[in-house]
């Protein structure tokens, strides 16, 4: 399974010019600054902006290419907007059946029961939308647009116009959309936390380009490209509980570069899970370092080391096993240990978030 983007559009002071292949599947985030192009392309995929030159192939069902265009009305496609637009005269309940009723019965292939346990609604049905907080109202949002069984779902920047409480309180709900849809999200972002939390792919926006396609996991690790993330920069990495010390309220979690100590977060032994680690909370060592507070300490490698937001910092990519990780330091101690590209080193941890 696989999206086909290419599109090629002109405005005044703008131009958007992209050739994506996406998964099928999973999410996709598009990140960059504001006015780099993630918003048109996403409306480019649901032909609210027509690109005079463009192909959208989803999963084998062409929506547009040279022979024809799709109006928005004609594609299986759920949208979800900075604001959540429910109808203000009509219950929760039916602001979903609104959304139902656009597919016959016999084509639906998202069952109501399943979306509304999956957003936590059973208790707001009879609400109405004047009564929900915004987090509610994305929810109830993102509901809608599910219940029209997609085939894609595209969401722009849900989290916008909301709260850091509301932001807390909504993230959980996307990431359940995470591990339970079959169908491929595209989702537009500037915010590198909810990247870290919800992306499987990601799609670095600049100037209405693509300069980088590829997993999270490696994206976030490149010190190559012109990513915004400031304090932000980090990595994250996929594990699996290994181990629980309920004594202490902490677990072990096994990655691709040995292990790593985290706050307990209630997962079961076995559980998939994500690691971010920020290279503000990573040191540098040239030898083991004991009798220090910090718990977690592993054997690493310099890949390479490049300039920062600041002339006086570094940032370093180090290789721990399979992983990557990335350390911030001042340039004045890195030329102290004389880093370069191979020399072994000990990474030390500070802190490290369970993200989900």
């Amino acid at each position: 399974m696989q999206i086909q983007a290419r599109f090629q559009l002109e405005h005044p002071g703008f131009s958007l010019a992209v050739d994506l292949q996406l998964p099928g599947a999973g999410i996709t985030v598009l990140f960059g600054p504001s006015g780099c192009g993630k918003t048109t392309l996403l409306r480019c995929m649901a032909g609210l902006t027509r690109a005079p030159r463009g192909q959208f192939i989803v999963n084998g069902a062409v929506w547009q290419n040279d022979a024809g265009f799709l109006p928005t009305h004609q594609r299986p496609l759920g949208y979800v907007f900075q604001e959540s637009h429910l109808f203000g005269h009509l219950s929760v309940r039916g602001n979903l059946r609104y959304g139902q009723a656009r597919v016959p019965a016999d084509q639906r292939q998202i069952g109501w029961d399943s979306v509304v346990e999956l957003l936590g609604l059973g208790h707001l049905l009879d609400r109405m939308p004047q009564g929900l907080s915004g987090g509610e109202r994305q929810r109830v949002a993102i509901a809608r647009a599910l219940l029209t069984s997609p085939r894609l779902l595209l969401m722009d920047e849900p989290l916008a116009a909301l709260d850091a409480a509301r932001k807390n309180e909504f993230m959980p709900y996307l990431e359940r959309l995470h591990g339970a849809l079959d169908i491929p999200v595209v989702y537009v972002s500037h915010a590198p936390d909810e990247v870290a939390r919800l992306a499987d792919q990601v799609v670095l926006m600049q100037a209405g380009r693509a300069v980088a396609v590829g997993p999270l996991t490696q994206i976030w690790a490149r010190l190559d490209l012109p990513l915004p993330l400031g304090e932000d920069a980090g990595v994250v990495l996929r594990g699996v509980v290994a181990q629980r010390d309920l004594a202490w309220h902490l677990a072990r979690v096994e990655f691709d570069g040995g292990s790593l100590w985290v706050r307990d977060g209630g997962h079961a032994i076995g559980a998939a899970v994500r690691l971010r680690v920020l290279a503000r909370d990573v040191s540098i060592s040239l030898a083991p370092v004991h009798d220090i507070s910090i718990q977690n300490s592993l054997p690493a490698t310099v890949e390479e080391i490049a300039g920062d937001y600041h002339p006086a910092l570094a940032l370093m990519r180090v290789r721990v096993g399979a992983a990557p990780l990335l350390a911030r330091l001042t340039q004045r101690s890195a030329a102290a240990l004389a880093l370069q590209a191979g020399t072994p080193v000990w990474a030390q941890i500070k802190a490290v978030a369970l993200i989900g």
